[in-house]
């Protein structure tokens, strides 16, 4: 017993010294994590192509059999990188339309006909071709909520970025690298507009001029509000007018107009909340109101 008992503390000792001793070989320096931080791995830098066995290649390869308008195509492309897509996801985007409108009516075969034994029948042949036309239909409205969502928040983001940029531009920095600067703060991480940004930013560096460059972010995000700042820079460049005072305009503009937003949205709520008082909140008054005198009344018939 007592050898046991000594065996079990060595081990209990080798592996906890093994265990603290792997912490601190394991644990980076600062400067190693810090360095890393600027130069991330190359499996999260560069774009992987789906494994052919996977859902995302069989989805592709359904979609690419697809045979559309080169018009519908295009438009789904630019709808799918306005949602903060790839232009080649269309393909994927296809094959879960065909995915979703042959697999929602083989569940209601599965979970309601079969067991019914009612496979030909008016009403299951109706159910099928509405979930079909709904399966077909629902990537499509994930499209069009996901462009919605993107483009409020571009537009909600675009006045506190010109404020960023205008600052930069008054202290005398160029108008390149403030859009650097103005996109480096960690408020605008995962910012779909400091996203678009830094993509024009890498255009420019690559010797595309800046304003076609901020022309194309305006078509990519398809959001109006962008189209004028980038023609508002355009003529700011073209007659040499003040760069910042533009800025300052613009922007002043801009927060002005989500104020109305905001205020045309809080004057609809008198509107939209008639239906829940009339569903939800008025019964319950007449009851609370009512019944106290609907039981004295039964007492005075009876």
């Amino acid at each position: 017993m007592l050898y046991l008992i000594t065996v079990s503390i060595f081990v209990s000792v080798l592996l906890l010294g093994i265990a603290v001793s792997y912490h601190f070989l394991a644990a980076r320096s600062t400067v190693a994590r810090r360095l890393e931080s600027f130069f991330p791995a190359e499996s999260e830098t560069l774009a992987r192509e789906p494994e052919s066995g996977t859902w995302d290649s069989k989805l592709r390869r359904i979609g690419e059999r697809v045979k559309l308008p080169e018009k519908e195509r295009s438009k789904y492309m630019k709808m799918l990188v306005a949602a903060g897509h790839r232009r080649d996801s269309v393909y994927l985007f296809f094959g879960s339309k065909v995915l979703l409108a042959c697999g929602l009516p083989s569940l209601y075969i599965l979970f309601f006909v079969a067991p019914r034994s009612a496979y030909f029948s008016t009403e299951a042949l109706i159910a099928m071709a509405v979930c079909a036309i709904i399966g077909y239909l629902l990537p499509s409205y994930w499209l069009y909520s996901a462009i919605k969502k993107r483009q409020e928040l571009i537009f909600h983001t675009l006045p506190d970025i010109l404020d960023l940029v205008m600052i930069c531009v008054e202290a005398g920095v160029s108008m390149d690298a403030a859009l650097i600067r103005a996109t480096d703060i960690p408020q605008f991480d995962n910012n779909p507009l400091a996203e678009e940004i830094k993509v024009v930013t890498r255009e420019t560096r690559a010797g595309k001029p800046r304003i076609e460059a901020l022309k194309d972010m305006a078509e990519r995000t398809m959001v109006d509000d962008v189209r004028l700042f980038v023609t508002m820079l355009a003529q700011t460049e073209r007659f040499g007018t003040s760069l910042s005072q533009a800025l300052r305009t613009f922007a002043d503009e801009l927060r002005l107009k989500r104020r109305q937003i905001a205020e045309e949205a809080a004057a609809k709520t008198t509107i939209k909340i008639i239906f829940p008082l009339i569903l939800f909140i008025f019964p319950a008054l007449l009851v609370v109101i009512l019944g106290p005198a609907m039981v004295q009344i039964s007492k005075i018939f009876k």
